[in-house]
């Protein structure tokens, strides 16, 4: 085949491809987050492949199993990949589908990883914006993102509406005194809990660091989360209450947040007996 008898999109440059991909996520509803997520790995597959619309199979598996990355890492590229194929299939780019045959990506299961309570302890009594960032982590667990876009209209009464990852909402009753004085002095000022000085607020990655930077190597954002869902379990063994107070979707990935108490283990072992 000529070059000229190939259909122009074909050699459509990936800067097009994307814009057009980050237009049509965000008329999905798809959240800033995950539309930034899936550029990046997008981005990284253009090093690689010169024009989105000639990649093969082969291509994609090549990109998908790169060395160095983690398996949690691997699925969620695989997802990116997958998301842009299908679309693109769909708006008349492709004539096949180069992503459908992607083998799917096996996760082991996730170790719970609760921060200690003596760590919760010593973050969460400190006075200033880094003791309510672990707060609403620890006591109210939330994501790093859903930290950093905190705002004083969010709490009604003693409840914070918390936006959560794709756009899903939820609601997250505050019954720590201190936490909620804090949310009531963000919500009189009207105004992100966490502004940046620049009229907007902090972003995911600065809350992050932030809360690493605090602990001991190992212990994060996520794991003072990992505190909540295991703490939350223990004083209500309702693992769907749980899932719903960390916002996920599926009770499986609640499981992996949770470490089962010792007394439930042997109350198990007794009942076997």
């Amino acid at each position: 085949m000529h070059s000229r008898d190939i259909p122009a999109h074909r050699s459509m440059p990936w800067g097009t491809a994307l814009h057009q991909y980050a237009t049509a996520q965000r008329a999905a509803g798809r959240s800033a987050g995950t539309i930034n997520l899936h550029r990046h790995y997008l981005r990284n597959l253009a090093e690689t492949v010169r024009a989105p619309w000639r990649a093969t199979v082969l291509d994609l598996v090549d990109f998908v199993s790169r060395e160095g990355w983690a398996p949690e890492t691997r699925k969620s590229a695989r997802a990116a990949v997958r998301g842009f194929y299908r679309w693109g299939h769909g708006m008349g780019y492709l004539d096949d589908d180069p992503a459908e045959a992607l083998p799917p990506v096996r996760v082991p299961a996730g170790i719970p990883r609760p921060t200690p309570e003596h760590l919760v302890a010593q973050l969460v009594a400190r006075g200033d914006r880094l003791g309510f960032m672990a707060q609403l982590a620890a006591h109210g667990g939330l994501r790093r993102g859903e930290i950093a876009r905190v705002h004083g209209r969010d709490l009604v009464v003693d409840v914070l509406v918390v936006q959560g990852k794709g756009g899903k909402v939820r609601e997250v009753p505050v019954i720590d005194r201190t936490l909620l004085r804090r949310l009531q002095r963000v919500q009189l000022a009207d105004d992100w809990a966490f502004p940046n000085g620049l009229g907007g607020h902090l972003s995911a990655g600065h809350v992050g660091r932030m809360l690493s930077a605090a602990m001991p190597e190992g212990w994060t954002a996520h794991t003072l989360r990992h505190r909540l869902g295991t703490a939350a379990y223990a004083g209500t063994r309702d693992l769907l209450a749980v899932q719903q107070l960390l916002g996920h979707s599926r009770p499986e990935t609640t499981q992996r947040y949770v470490r089962i108490p010792d007394d439930a283990v042997r109350a198990a072992a007794a009942a076997a007996c």
